[in-house]
Order: C-alpha cells, then sequence, then structure tokens
C-alpha cells in the first residue's frame, strides 16, 4: 500500500503542475487578433493594450480627485453640524441663565454667562473661518478645472 502511495505520489511530481496563472499554461495568441506579442499584456482571461490601460487609470485617477474633493466637502459639512450643534447647545444654557431676573442672579451664575457669550463667539469665528475654508477650497477646485468642464 505504502509502495503504491509512493510510486503516485512521485509520478505527480515529474508532472508539471497545473494551477491558475502558470506560466505553462499561458498562451499568446496575439497572431490570431493581429497584434504584436509585445503589444499584448495578459492578465487571468483578458488581453489589454497599454493605451487601454493608460486610459483607464486616466480614468481612475480622475475618479479618486473627485471622490478626495468630496470627502474633504463632506468633512468640512460634518464641522459645520458639529459646531452648529455646539452653538445651539450653549445658546439654550445661556438663555436659561438670561432668564433668570438680573437682582436674583449669583456671582456664579454671572461668571457663566460671560464665559457661554465667550465660547459662542469663539464658536461663530470658527464656523467662520471653516465657511471662509471651504470656499477658498471650492474656488481653487474651479480654477484648477478645464475651460471646457466648467
Amino acid at each position: 500500500m505504502e509502495l503504491r502511495r509512493s510510486i503516485s505520489a512521485s509520478a505527480e511530481a515529474d508532472r508539471p503542475m497545473r494551477r491558475y496563472g502558470a506560466v505553462e499554461e499561458t498562451e499568446w495568441k496575439a497572431e490570431a487578433l493581429g497584434r504584436n506579442q509585445l503589444d499584448i499584456i495578459s492578465m487571468a482571461e483578458t488581453t489589454m493594450m497599454p493605451e487601454e490601460i493608460e486610459l483607464e487609470m486616466a480614468k481612475i485617477q480622475r475618479l479618486r480627485e473627485v471622490l478626495v474633493r468630496r470627502e474633504s466637502e463632506l468633512r468640512f459639512m460634518m464641522d459645520d453640524i458639529q459646531l452648529c450643534k455646539d452653538i445651539m447647545n450653549l445658546k439654550k444654557e445661556l438663555q436659561n441663565l438670561v432668564a433668570v431676573p438680573e437682582k436674583e442672579k449669583t456671582k456664579m451664575e454671572k461668571q457663566r454667562e460671560d464665559e457661554l457669550i465667550q465660547k459662542i463667539h469663539r464658536l461663530v469665528q470658527k464656523r467662520d473661518f471653516l465657511v471662509d475654508d471651504a470656499e477658498v477650497e471650492r474656488l481653487r477646485r474651479e480654477e484648477s478645472l478645464p475651460e471646457s468642464c466648467s
């Protein structure tokens, strides 16, 4: 039994391995296609000319640029939304403090009012900078677009 196993194992070792993408399995069919062998790049079951590959690469690069721009826009939007939420929360707290008559406010409440006003002011400034940055980015994109696209 062991002799049979070793014989079949040695017979399998002598045969070239048939596996996906093996060099022995690759056949160039350039003559059938009327193309020079050097002009064809074979990948699995498809063949593409170098010009076709370059065109596809250019399409992918343009798509990548569009996606990067969109990601940037979405990040600006998310930051803007978060800043607006923070501003609204601080404004609600400030409204509650302002609702208390001035005579009844403690020193701590007056300090908190001032702090809230300063925080709101800083967040509004930060949002203004964010909006300005988004506008500059939009203008830069428009300038970089070819005349025919805009």
